[in-house]
């Protein structure tokens, strides 16, 4: 199997609606996205020959999925209120509402969508909210999550 990988990152802060904590206030991160795409066979003829994509046109793609989000407040749409809304708009501030909340889990899954839309054969897709925390979403599912989670082990 090969695999290559890009990078791209974007400023931009949000919050977790209805979450018990500090990130239910409005916070920044400096978000880093990592697709991996992977193929069992290389193109055999063309530009790309020898490739199993242009490093350049993957890169462009991830760098344009994630650049709409750059210096934003990311909010989940019907989060805030319309007035909330208005006057962060009248007073200039750039706004992202999304379908989801945003969550590291909720991103890679949407970088994963949107590249896989794009027509590359993403295997997986990773985004980093600190250097230190990320989250992974592949489209491989795990039996037994739930159970695993709570600390019971099925034998």
């Amino acid at each position: 199997m090969y695999s290559i990988c890009s990078e791209a990152s974007f400023d931009a802060a949000h919050f977790l609606k209805g979450y018990h904590g500090k990130c239910s206030n409005i916070h920044g991160h400096r978000w880093r996205v990592l697709i991996t795409v992977s193929s069992d066979r290389l193109s055999r003829s063309g530009q790309e020959y020898g490739m199993l994509c242009d490093f350049g046109s993957l890169k462009q793609a991830l760098s344009g999925a994630a650049g709409r989000f750059d210096h934003t407040l990311i909010y989940e749409r019907d989060s805030l209120k319309p007035a909330t809304v208005s006057a962060l708009e009248e007073e200039g501030f750039s706004l992202t509402a999304v379908p989801f909340r945003p969550t590291a889990e909720n991103f890679a899954k949407y970088f994963y969508d949107a590249l896989t839309r794009a027509g590359y054969p993403v295997s997986e897709s990773v985004v980093y909210e600190t250097p230190n925390n990320c989250a992974k979403y592949t489209e491989t599912s795990f039996s037994g999550h739930s159970e695993k989670k709570r600390g019971i082990i099925k034998l």
